[in-house]
């Protein structure tokens, strides 16, 4: 008798421990490679539609994976509609009338599932659709891993909460990077998604009206299109010199007190990051190296595997 209670317990442990395992499965860049062997074409090819059609959706590609990642992981719950019953993360403060891009996905979405039906998440499909973003703009290149599973849920208050804002100082974009095991580094390698895009007026008009740090001469051409009480939605390209193309000149803009956001601009005030702002400023090799390598360490922020989750049908809505 002793010895069947043994091996029962014996039996019990090894299951929890597989259901364990199940849970804590790695993610692979080859995750898809049999189920789904044309993911990476149909993502890559959509992309490039979307891109030649407008260049700043690279830009807003790689914005919807950032903020997805820094509210509770890398799930897509930012793509989630609200519902009567149901409050997402498209109306919180950093994402209301900015987050763009969401039918892009759409349409990936819909490709991918013509090729593979209910077998890749929304999740999986912005963590690539980023990547190929940035790679078509001149941008390096990175093995994406691949296995998260959506969420099922989503929390506007943390979206509220987690995300750094315009107006953040150096010492709140460090603290709000480490809560997401994100060092400095990652977060000024990170920042310079920002050579790409476009912000509204009223993300930057205090910096270009009240702050010291900014050339006089670009205030005042970005003054031209942001006046000081009005034009809000008025958009300027977050970088001065090439804002379509992917490359180091973000940081030139920062040395040269050029940056569009004050929190641009805080990486390079007589702070902790001003030896690396003027690296990536003269190494578009070292910066290529850190983002892509930032970039993949923050795609495994608390991913949803194995069980957990579900793999949406339409990115809009869970199952």
């Amino acid at each position: 008798m002793a010895s069947f209670i043994r091996r029962q317990v014996i039996l019990t442990l090894f299951s929890a421990a597989l259901v364990l395992c199940t849970a804590r499965a790695q993610l692979s860049p080859a995750f898809y490679a049999s189920t789904c062997p044309s993911l990476l074409r149909i993502v890559r090819s959509t992309m490039a539609q979307a891109v030649n059609r407008e260049p700043r959706m690279a830009a807003s590609i790689l914005r919807l994976f950032f903020h997805d990642c820094f509210v509770n992981g890398c799930d897509a719950s930012i793509l989630l509609d609200d519902t009567a019953t149901f409050t997402g993360e498209k109306n919180a403060f950093p994402n209301r009338n900015s987050a763009r891009g969401y039918e892009v996905i759409d349409t990936i979405k819909s490709n991918v599932e013509a090729a593979c039906q209910a077998t890749v998440s929304c999740a999986d499909i912005l963590a690539l659709a980023a990547r190929d973003g940035v790679a078509l703009l001149g941008g390096p290149t990175w093995r994406v891993q691949l296995g998260r599973r959506d969420a099922t849920t989503a929390s506007q208050s943390d979206a509220n909460s987690n995300l750094p804002g315009p107006s953040s100082s150096l010492a709140n974009l460090i603290s709000l990077f480490t809560a997401q095991g994100l060092s400095a580094r990652d977060m000024t390698a990170l920042s310079g998604a920002h050579t790409i895009g476009q912000a509204r007026c009223t993300t930057f008009r205090s910096h270009i009206y009240s702050d010291a740090d900014v050339d006089p001469s670009f205030a005042a051409l970005r003054q031209q299109n942001c006046p000081s009480a009005a034009g809000d939605d008025n958009l300027a390209p977050l970088d001065l010199q090439t804002p379509n193309r992917f490359d180091n000149e973000y940081y030139q803009n920062l040395v040269a007190k050029k940056g569009l956001l004050h929190s641009d601009q805080e990486l390079f005030n007589n702070g902790t990051q001003d030896s690396l702002v003027r690296l990536y400023s003269v190494s578009a090799r070292a910066f290529a190296r850190d983002f892509a390598a930032a970039m993949v360490k923050m795609g495994a922020i608390s991913p949803l595997t194995g069980t957990n989750g579900e793999i949406r049908l339409n990115c809009r809505n869970v199952n």
